[in-house]
């Protein structure tokens, strides 16, 4: 899932405060939830809970979906799961993860045969023992912040007394209901969750007044504002730059008005949205009269909601729907769900796999107790067909319906925890019966579902044991082995995926682990760190089911790549299921699978939403058939001259990263190690080779320093340069009281009025600058760096800054499109100079310089606090209120807020959706692309889109169609383009106006005669290898040629691509 731009947003103040009429003053609103500490153990291993720092180096993606406050509570909580197959372990592993305080894991039962279905640290040398007590020592390896214990007694009103949270997964509703009213009375948070084979259950009471304090999770939304009415609704509008993104009941305060100063800072005020560009607030008709500027900023305001017991709701219930398409099944599952608990007390086990007569004895049961039901749960009529196939399958134990409905669990026991998000009010239910045959009424025996003592028998209570069989024999794909590659393969190897003769899993992936990893890929250990993530991945998941057959590689997937995963490579493969994090990597996959014709299984997560996509040949559109809009990008006059919001900055301080000492040291060495350099850089246009060669000029003439004094002054002047000298010019140029044409203040809107600043050691951030900027230009040359901040006052104390003086005829773009005209014209007699001035290469061939790639998550290489501080000064001179270094390496380092809750759930549908592909299911509506967000909570299912139809004469074709031309023919020699041509005029009333293959054009209509005759007798491959200028490897069975056609009336059609075999 590629990710969105964060929309523009600045903290809100809680500076001093002037105020009148309805808008009073007040700092902004925060409540504390009941927490508790303890201190630091003896070891002086920072356990949660203590008043430690939070490990940022682990925690970080998760931070950015839920801030350090939530983290804070999530610390201090004590949860208890109770119930250890494999729903339960797919919980705790969720909230270990997450980083709370302890987790107890309860479960009085010993491990069987059908709990290895979907219990992933339950192995088959456990049978007979206590699962809690097994999966502990497991589990506990997952965090080592977090205490986690096992318990095997009886869950008694005082035990329970303990915990914030209880999480319960599978005693008897009797037991429920009597946790349930213990929790209730005493404050306690509960949830309950279930799954039946394709169905699950999920119930939250966080008791009769929770607070909530954010929502939704999204960033506060800021705008800048033009106009502000007097009035008894005052009207706000907004520069019509962007939408301001605001809903009526939003609450917003005010900073930087000038003129109706009555608002800034005032205690948040509601909105009514009028427009997308206006909005009205409080009575503003006794404020002073609006002036010009200002900036409204939304404000997340606390929301007290309302649980109701497990009593109450079991009879009066409140759903949250997962599939709008499925809107009277929660009902009918409502009362499903308490039929089973009762058919089990009833007879001391639950419907056998597939069985009539308990299906049948089943409904009577779920007939009787809806008589006896009053209120909103009682049914008006029962869908017997649902509640048959609830009979059926509820002895079935699924890992990717427990993986769904543990990865929502999960995140409702944080939203406990935090008061973080909207929690489930209060029932939710599912079913994936999709997954089941596609032909009505096709009835599984019981024998093809009875138990077998084996670890799949969980899976083959639902689907039998052919599936079972289908599954072991699979040959799949996985591209990418992060958060979804790990959660995949868990999912793999529960369900058998390969385990059988002529099966495999193949992963890739190039990346290495690090420790930030290890906050959501949950196959990977703090050993693990700088190990191979294909390696460690495919070895972990080896231990959860001895029996998967995996194989794994480190390769990047492109076509670099295209020799080890070729023709053969693909036509041996069922499908693949892409892990990627690009949106490219994405998209070639996308292409290979189309070419190929293998299903494709698509995700992605950001923060709390994520997202399924399925992708069939013949069948659905294809991942590249629709595309998200392009990121918008920032004027580069905003950038280098107007910032007004700290992503401006903070990409202004990325740019200078690259410009200091990644691009001046490429460009260097290039010049001194390719004769050809300077020749193509005089190719560039505009005044790109005047730029490139006078940085390659500075690089190895004036910039270059001897020794770490001479980096500290060249960082000292640089600073001059950026936050003195140049903003001192650009206020010559447009004072601040200066005027538009039109006679508007120039220095207004989004443009800030900015201020220089003069340098101090005894500023730390200009120190940090100085340090960061030092160190870098000192290893881009190989001078010895220094963290000595004392020594560097005192070189910083002795050097020398040139006095400047601002000068006229200075020329400074104030739009793109300025910047652009002056950009087409270049200084020829500068480029001579320089062309003159540039050392010979053979002089410096010892002499070495090194490109610094920027990497976000080393806190000791000086690139993010060189990030910081460059950002933070630029924006002290436009007065934009700073960001600190967290908040900073998400905007710089375009960070991918991540959470493991989300992850888990995601991965889930994605495996049901394989348990399709495997049976071969060939109806649109049998597929779901699924979108979440856990934070509001919102679900929204939808069958594919069908592959689009396309026409030519009366054949109707998609994507997944081609042209299929076999290039030797029965003589063995090869087709020649004249041959090729023929062979499409006579076949196929086509007359091929041009023909490509890649970026290269081989054949057009507009030709020049001479060559076209030279062509027209050459073999295809001859000419592709003559104009790419490539040889075809010897791996290239086929070759892609795309045409430009005219049908037999001279009209342009479209047509498919061709797919020309050599071998």
């Amino acid at each position: 899932m590629s990710s969105s731009p964060l929309s523009k947003k600045r903290r809100v103040s809680e500076s001093e405060t002037k105020t009148g009429s309805n808008c009073s003053s007040s700092s902004s609103v925060r409540t504390e939830l009941p927490c508790t500490t303890s201190s630091t153990p003896a070891n002086g291993m920072a356990k949660n809970g203590s008043e430690t720092e939070i490990d940022e180096g682990l925690y970080s993606r998760q931070l950015y979906v839920l801030g350090h406050e939530a983290m804070k509570r999530i610390q201090n909580s004590n949860v208890l799961i109770s119930g250890m197959r494999g729903l339960g372990v797919e919980i705790a592993k969720n909230v270990i993860l997450a980083g709370v305080k302890t987790v107890t894991v309860h479960d009085s039962a010993a491990a069987e045969w059908r709990d290895l279905s979907s219990q992933f640290y339950l192995r088959e040398e456990d049978l007979g023992k206590n699962r809690a007590e097994t999966t502990q020592p497991r589990l506990a390896e997952l965090n080592s912040y977090v205490s986690v214990s096992a318990y095997t007694g009886a869950l008694t009103e005082e035990y329970l007394q303990q915990f914030q949270v209880v999480v319960l997964t599978n005693p008897s509703l009797e037991e429920q209901l009597k946790i349930a009213e213990v929790c209730h009375s005493k404050g306690i948070k509960l949830v309950i969750a279930d799954t039946r084979g394709l169905f699950g259950q999920l119930f939250c009471d966080f008791g009769e007044e929770m607070i909530v304090l954010d929502p939704n999770g999204e960033q506060p939304l800021s705008a800048m504002i033009s106009m502000i009415t007097k009035d008894g609704a005052g009207v706000i509008t907004c520069l019509d730059e962007a939408r301001h993104g605001f809903e009526s009941g939003d609450y917003v305060t005010f900073t930087e008005i000038q003129g109706m100063t009555e608002l800034n800072n005032c205690e948040p005020v509601e909105i009514k949205v009028l427009g997308p560009y206006t909005f009205s607030i409080c009575d503003t008709s006794s404020f002073s009269d609006y002036v010009r500027g200002g900036i409204v900023s939304q404000v997340k305001m606390p929301k007290k909601i309302s649980f109701k017991s497990l009593s109450a709701s079991l009879a009066e219930p409140e759903f949250v729907l997962t599939d709008f398409a499925k809107f009277e099944r929660p009902g009918q599952l409502h009362l499903g769900f308490q039929a089973l608990h009762q058919y089990q007390k009833q007879h001391s086990h639950i419907p056998k796999p597939w069985s009539q007569s308990d299906a049948e004895g089943f409904v009577s049961l779920c007939k009787s107790l809806n008589e006896s039901l009053t209120g909103s749960a009682k049914q008006e009529q029962l869908d017997e067909g649902l509640l048959k196939k609830l009979a059926y399958l509820a002895m079935g134990d699924l890992a990717p319906v427990n993986a769904f409905i543990g990865g929502l669990a999960a995140q409702e026991v944080m939203k406990a925890c935090t008061g973080k998000f909207m929690p489930i009010m209060q029932w939710l239910y599912f079913d994936a019966l999709e997954c089941l045959s596609e032909e009505e009424g096709v009835m599984l025996s019981e024998e093809e579902c009875a138990p077998r003592n084996c670890r799949y028998d969980g899976q083959i209570a639902v689907f039998g044991s052919k599936l079972q069989e289908k599954l072991s024999k699979q040959r799949y794909f996985l591209v990418g082995a992060g958060a979804i590659g790990c959660e995949l393969l868990k999912n793999f190897a529960l369900i058998g995926l390969a385990s059988g003769e002529g099966g495999e899993v193949i992963v890739t992936d190039m990346d290495t682990i690090e420790k930030s990893n290890l906050n959501r890929q949950f196959l990977f250990r703090p050993w693990d760190v700088t190990k191979m993530k294909s390696d460690t991945a495919a070895a972990a998941v080896k231990q959860m089911n001895p029996e998967i057959r995996i194989t794994s590689h480190q390769n990047r997937v492109g076509p670099d790549t295209e020799r080890v995963y070729d023709d053969d490579f693909f036509e041996g493969l069922d499908g693949v299921t892409n892990a990627l994090d690009n949106v490219d990597a994405r998209m070639y996959m996308d292409r290979r699978c189309v070419y190929y014709r293998k299903p494709l299984l698509e995700s992605g997560t950001l923060g709390t939403k994520g997202n399924v996509q399925v992708v069939i040949p013949f069948l659905t559109e294809s991942y590249s058939s629709s595309q998200d809009p392009p990121e918008k990008s920032i004027p580069i006059c905003t950038l280098k001259n107007f910032p007004n919001a700290i992503e401006h900055t903070l990409q202004w301080a990325r740019d200078e990263f690259e410009g200091l000492f990644k691009q001046p040291a490429e460009n260097a060495m290039q010049y001194l190690t390719d004769p050809k350099f300077l020749e193509r850089t005089l190719k560039l246009p505009g005044a790109q080779p005047l730029e490139v060669l006078e940085a390659v000029y500075k690089s190895l003439v004036t910039d270059c320093p001897q020794s770490w004094e001479d980096c500290v002054a060249w960082a000292r002047n640089h600073w001059q340069c950026q936050y003195n000298n140049n903003i001192r010019q650009l206020l010559h140029n447009f004072p601040p009281e200066q005027l538009t044409s039109s006679g508007a203040p120039f220095w207004s809107g989004p443009k800030r009025c900015p201020h220089h600043l003069e340098f101090s050691t005894s500023n730390d951030l200009h120190v940090d600058y100085i340090m960061a900027s030092a160190n870098l230009l000192a290893k881009t040359y190989g001078v010895p760096g220094s963290r000595d901040r004392a020594a560097l006052v005192k070189i910083l104390d002795a050097v020398h800054v040139p006095q400047f003086t601002p000068r006229s005829g200075v020329t400074i773009h104030v739009s793109d499109q300025e910047l652009q005209n002056a950009n087409s014209s270049t200084d020829d007699g500068r480029l001579e100079e320089l062309k003159s001035l540039l050392p010979k290469s053979d002089c410096l061939s010892k002499f070495k310089l090194t490109a610094i790639d920027f990497e976000k998550d080393d806190d000791t290489n000086f690139h993010m606090d060189f990030i910081v501080a460059a950002s933070n000064l630029r924006a002290e001179n436009y007065d934009i209120p700073p960001a600190d270094r967290h908040k900073s390496k998400l905007i710089a380092g375009k960070i991918i807020p991540a959470i493991a809750t989300t992850t888990a759930a995601v991965v889930g549908l994605v495996c049901l959706e394989l348990f399709k592909i495997v049976q071969g299911h060939q109806k649109v509506e049998s597929f779901k692309n699924g979108f979440m967000n856990l934070a509001l909570p919102f679900f929204a299912f939808s069958e594919p889109i069908a592959a689009p139809k396309h026409k030519y004469y009366e054949q109707d074709w998609t994507l997944w169609d081609r042209f299929e031309v076999k290039g030797l023919q029965d003589d063995g020699k090869e087709m020649t383009l004249k041959q090729f041509l023929d062979y499409f005029k006579n076949e196929h009333k086509l007359e091929i106006t041009m023909l490509s293959q890649g970026v290269s054009m081989l054949y057009s209509f507009f030709m020049p005669p001479a060559k076209l005759k030279e062509r027209l007798s050459q073999p295809m491959t001859e000419i592709v290898t003559k104009v790419s200028k490539k040889k075809l490897g010897k791996h290239v069975k086929a070759l892609v040629f795309e045409l430009c056609c005219n049908d037999d009336t001279d009209e342009d059609v479209e047509v498919p691509y061709v797919r020309y075999t050599i071998r």
